[in-house]
């Protein structure tokens, strides 16, 4: 069994106004990265939009002292970008379709995700969004420790560090023995 893992495609990474933007290269994934996302919904399989939450008093979250306050809770910032997130309202009380809130990079740290994908029987997971290589990199490592197959959709992930970016590719395939695709 297979699911979609779409990490932090919101207005604050994507827009060109975003908090944390990852601009142009964001932008540019966007066609691809829906159209995968369509993909797995009409066919059945779990689509986790894993999204970044935060609270820009939180003293303790170590993310306030290394970015400017982005995906605060309750803020536009947070809303998924452009066409994903008329997908998402479309299909948002789907069976399939789980929005999951994450506080950290990976989505599966202090999350119920490792769960939910083995109530599904889940063995591959594949991999869009950004930043390829913050969120999108702890995820897979954490899929890696877990033990499921990684699947990374090379033209639905993007950086605002180009050179971050392709190091992450080379990553996922020399090192976690995922499937670049």
């Amino acid at each position: 069994m297979k699911a979609l893992i779409s990490i932090d495609y919101t207005n604050d990474f994507v827009a060109t106004d975003g908090a944390l933007t990852t601009g142009e290269a964001g932008q540019a994934i966007e066609a691809v990265l829906v159209q995968k996302t369509q993909e797995f919904i009409e066919a059945g399989d779990f689509v986790v939009f894993a999204i970044d939450k935060h609270d820009q008093s939180d003293a303790f979250h170590p993310e306030n002292q290394l970015f400017p306050p982005h995906n605060l809770a309750g803020t536009v910032g947070r809303e998924l970008y452009g066409s994903l997130a008329f997908l998402y309202e479309k299909h948002q009380s789907d069976a399939t379709v789980y929005w999951l809130d994450k506080r950290h990079y990976s989505a599966f740290s202090g999350t119920d995700l490792d769960i939910r994908l083995r109530e599904r029987q889940i063995t591959d997971i594949y991999l869009t969004g950004v930043c390829t290589d913050i969120c999108v990199l702890h995820t897979a490592v954490d899929a890696y420790n877990l033990g499921y197959r990684i699947h990374i959709i090379e033209q639905a992930v993007a950086s605002f560090d180009a050179q971050g970016h392709e190091w992450a590719l080379r990553h996922f395939k020399g090192s976690l023995g995922a499937s670049i695709e």
